[in-house]
């Protein structure tokens, strides 16, 4: 019998064994009190079970605030695997979600809980096709087919009139850029609307195009209802866009899955909110089991932040998240996405992103990093991709800045 295992870091103040059975009970055949239908042969068959349980540790005061304080005045933590039949839910992903990252989180005698990992069986990769592009399919529409994307946002990143982007954009084109990205705060509104910012910045990229004999690519925020955000789908395309984003967290699953089956494009996923479900250590998801499910819905591109970010996560979560995204999803289904560095990025972070994740394929983007270079957008495009050039070849940055004024002044500027 196919099954799904989902790994998690526990705290309880009752005994980790039956804390677990309780949770195995609650996220399947079982419920608080025994039911005379819940018969051996259905447990059997549709309960969830225990497959590991390690003590990791004990502390004096729970993570969490509970109604009912331990009785020993002990909290215990351990890490727990349970698994489900696939016969439960089927390959479904919103099941799927409500199965492992349910009711759980809220339970009297759970303390702490936080999903570490994830492993579906092939059936998932059979029901879901995962990203329609990824990293080859991003650099074979981008015409960069080495090293990584060099990226900006639309900054200020709401405020500005259509013209307003339309000026921002050809500064950004004139200068080299690879990849321009809309904010995830700027979508629709009244005073940069869509359809209009679309047309106009498309203008400006068809004109690169045919300069560069490349066209840098656009990720056009059309997060909406799914009606509105087939029709902004449809409506870059028909104007010679490569690419659009969408908010994960605003969008679900559902509208997730239907965008990738209606798209001919990338899907730039943004993981805005991300902090209200991982930020606390003993509460929520890691990052590994969290992007798996959104690749195997269609994400070609996921934003992992980036290293010495302006936000609260450390250089190590960063790097490991980075490295799950271009991990397989499972063993015959790979589903490789392209990860995506951002918050507070400047060339100094190039080497060392190149040197965690051992490649470069990668979207590297910086806001004020780029508009904020005192030499003007084209040098701070050119900072960044000279930063990138020396990451690469192994040339320690203030050897490489004295042959590129652009880095040279970003370094003194950004230090």
């Amino acid at each position: 019998m196919e099954r799904i295992y989902a790994t998690y870091w526990l705290e309880t103040g009752d005994d980790p064994a039956h804390a677990a059975e309780v949770i195995a009970g609650e996220q399947s055949s079982g419920t608080f009190v025994a039911l005379p239908t819940e018969t051996p042969e259905l447990k059997a068959r549709a309960g969830a079970r225990v497959e590991h349980l390690e003590v990791l540790g004990h502390s004096a005061q729970p993570s969490l605030p509970t109604p009912a304080p331990a009785p020993s005045g002990r909290y215990t933590q351990v890490r727990l695997t349970l698994s489900w039949p696939l016969a439960n839910l089927g390959p479904c992903l919103p099941t799927l979600m409500a199965t492992v990252a349910g009711n759980l989180f809220e339970l009297r005698c759970v303390t702490g809980l936080r999903l570490l990992d994830l492993q579906l069986p092939p059936a998932f990769a059979q029901a879901y096709p995962g990203p329609a592009f990824g990293v080859d399919g991003t650099r074979h529409l981008s015409g960069v087919a080495h090293g990584p994307l060099i990226g900006t946002i639309i900054k200020p990143s709401v405020g500005l009139s259509v013209a307003e982007t339309e000026q921002q954009v050809q500064l950004l084109v004139d200068g080299g850029i690879d990849f321009i990205k809309d904010d995830e705060l700027q979508a629709d509104g009244p005073a940069c609307p869509f359809d209009e910012r679309v047309r106009a910045v498309m203008r400006v990229v068809r004109q690169a195009a045919d300069k560069l004999g490349r066209q840098p690519m656009v990720a056009f925020n059309l997060t909406g209802n799914l009606d509105q955000m087939k029709r902004r789908h449809d409506l870059v395309l028909a104007e010679g866009g490569t690419c659009v984003m969408a908010c994960l967290n605003s969008i679900g699953l559902v509208g997730m899955t239907e965008l990738r089956r209606h798209a001919q494009l990338p899907i730039h996923a943004h993981r805005a909110g991300w902090g209200y479900l991982s930020r606390s250590p003993q509460l929520g998801f890691d990052y590994g089991p969290w992007q798996k499910i959104w690749r195997l819905a269609g994400a070609d591109h996921l934003h992992v932040n980036g290293l010495r970010n302006k936000f609260s996560e450390a250089d190590d979560s960063v790097m490991a998240a980075a490295r799950t995204v271009l991990a397989p999803v499972m063993e015959s289904a790979p589903m490789t996405a392209m990860p995506v560095f951002s918050s507070g990025q400047t060339g100094l972070q190039a080497q060392d992103t190149f040197d965690g994740l051992g490649c470069a394929d990668l979207i590297h983007t910086a806001g004020g990093g780029i508009f904020g270079h005192p030499g003007g957008v084209a040098a701070g495009v050119q900072s960044f991709r000279d930063a990138w050039q020396a990451a690469q070849e192994g040339v320690p940055l203030a050897q490489a800045a004295q042959q590129s004024p652009a880095l040279r002044q970003a370094l003194e500027f950004w230090r």
